[in-house]
């Protein structure tokens, strides 16, 4: 068994590909309309055959709008993303007009953290091994 696909409840998914495609850089893998009112519309962090594909799932009940507004407003963030440098991440996105809850920080452990907006209504982490 392994992870195929996990999913990020976004606000607008094409405002989403946006974000996740020109400023992330990751690649759209599937755009497809199931039934009349659904899309299910993933991206992945590069092409490669058997990638963990990232959900930019609509909030299609209520209750799913409450738990992401509840995880922004406590600023709790939904997903996590590794870099292999963090400082270069953190400037080039700044430097586009992301904004960031925390700039990168040094932990306990040795991990690099850092918090951005994806302007969808998540918090993203952001981290470095």
């Amino acid at each position: 068994m392994q992870i195929g696909t996990t999913s990020l409840l976004v606000d607008n998914q094409e405002k989403a590909l946006q974000f996740y495609t020109e400023l992330l850089g990751f690649n759209k893998k599937t755009d497809l309309m199931i039934g009349s009112d659904y899309r299910w519309l993933t991206v992945t962090a590069s092409t490669a055959a058997g990638e963990v594909e990232l959900l930019l799932q609509p909030m299609m009940f209520p209750e799913a709008k409450a738990y992401q507004e509840t995880l922004y407003r406590v600023g709790s963030p939904f997903i996590a993303f590794r870099t292999a440098n963090i400082q270069d991440d953190y400037e080039r996105l700044k430097a586009a007009g992301v904004i960031f809850r925390m700039e990168p920080t040094k932990m306990e452990q040795g991990m690099v953290s850092s918090f951005f907006e994806d302007g969808c209504g998540n918090i993203i982490h952001l981290y470095q091994l």
